[in-house]
């Protein structure tokens, strides 16, 4: 039997069945809750227990110390209702307004980018266009209630046509069938949009840094910035995949580069061959030993857990406002009865 679930700070209530977390039925209600990892790990999805009875089946998060628990912390992502509760949301960035759709679309077309990485072009119905935010991230429905989780790498004024970045998982259930040759015209139903790394207009300067497909919701905001924005922001981008041929979106990078003098982007790899004459190491690393001090910018991070813990961790201390720190962490979340969300992008 379900029960409610009220948010005291954001007014809104919600039912949760006993086999969901309470991200899962606050997502399932339409309500578009904080959150990023899915798994524990980032903290993006924390609240307040002011009254009722949770569990977490699968053990208490690892990242939520004795300190945070003993002030009746949670994470909406792991837990799950034995009764009735009132929650206080702790991240700084509450729900957006707006509630995600349920919506049939069509693959019109597919593009190889490299070994492991494909972009998909996705047809919208004509009379129901996305209205998304740049950096947010769409579901693909599977079976069985379940569902795999894609960022938006095209930008909000094409929403007719969106672009996904999907990297073949070995065994994946669902990149299997987008690898597949022939997928052209093949229906799909996704629901968004869906996430809270957004784009937040400002005339400081912004600092992107992705890993791997992490590239995704930063080409997205890339994008709107360079086409839609009010061409005041300097944007530099940090994109960091292990060698050259993990590098898919670098020829378009390299032009966009070339053809907005505001644009600045640097390619870092973690394990090139001898022959290459760029940046090496770990991305965020290379960010700060070129940048220093970060208090001037506005940072975007998107990637593996690592990389956004490293980001976390390390760039408060080289100046980076928390509240001008945004991240989006791509991490593998197991199937469950109720659904899977895979990370964004990144995720099968």
């Amino acid at each position: 039997m379900s029960v409610r679930v009220s948010l005291a700070n954001a007014g809104i209530h919600f039912s949760a069945p006993p086999s969901a977390t309470l991200l899962e039925a606050a997502l399932d209600a339409g309500f578009n809750l904080p959150h990023s990892c899915k798994t524990g790990h980032c903290l993006a999805c924390r609240a307040r227990l002011l009254s009722g009875e949770i569990a977490y089946p699968e053990g208490v998060p690892l990242a939520l110390g004795e300190q945070e628990r003993a002030a009746g912390e949670l994470l909406l992502c792991r837990a799950q209702a034995r009764s009735d509760l009132t929650l206080e949301l702790l991240s700084p960035t509450l729900a957006r307004a707006h509630r995600s759709r349920r919506l049939p679309c069509r693959i019109e077309r597919a593009e190889e980018w490299g070994h492991d990485v494909r972009g998909l072009f996705l047809r919208m119905p004509a009379a129901a266009p996305l209205v998304f935010e740049a950096g947010q991230y769409i579901d693909i429905l599977i079976e069985r209630g379940r569902r795999r989780s894609f960022s938006i790498a095209s930008p909000p004024h094409e929403p007719h046509l969106l672009e996904v970045h999907v990297r073949r998982v070995p065994g994946g259930e669902l990149t299997g069938r987008l690898f597949e040759p022939g997928i052209e015209g093949r229906l799909l139903h996704v629901e968004g949009p869906l996430g809270q790394f957004v784009y937040r207009e400002s005339d400081r300067p912004l600092l992107l840094i992705g890993g791997g497909t992490g590239l995704a919701p930063l080409k997205c905001i890339v994008r709107h910035v360079l086409e839609r924005g009010s061409g005041r922001r300097a944007l530099r981008l940090y994109w960091g995949v292990r060698s050259e041929r993990d590098l898919y979106a670098h020829a378009w990078l390299e032009a966009t580069a070339r053809r907005a003098p505001a644009f600045d982007y640097r390619p870092v790899l973690s394990e090139p061959s001898a022959t290459w004459s760029g940046r090496r190491g770990w991305v965020h690393d290379c960010v700060l030993a070129e940048l220093g001090e970060l208090a001037p910018y506005d940072i975007y991070a998107s990637g593996p857990p690592a990389m956004i813990e490293a980001v976390q961790s390390a760039f408060p201390r080289h100046g980076a406002d928390p509240q001008r720190l945004h991240f989006d962490s791509f991490d593998f979340a197991p199937d469950s009865v109720a659904r899977q969300r895979m990370s964004a992008s990144s995720s099968d």
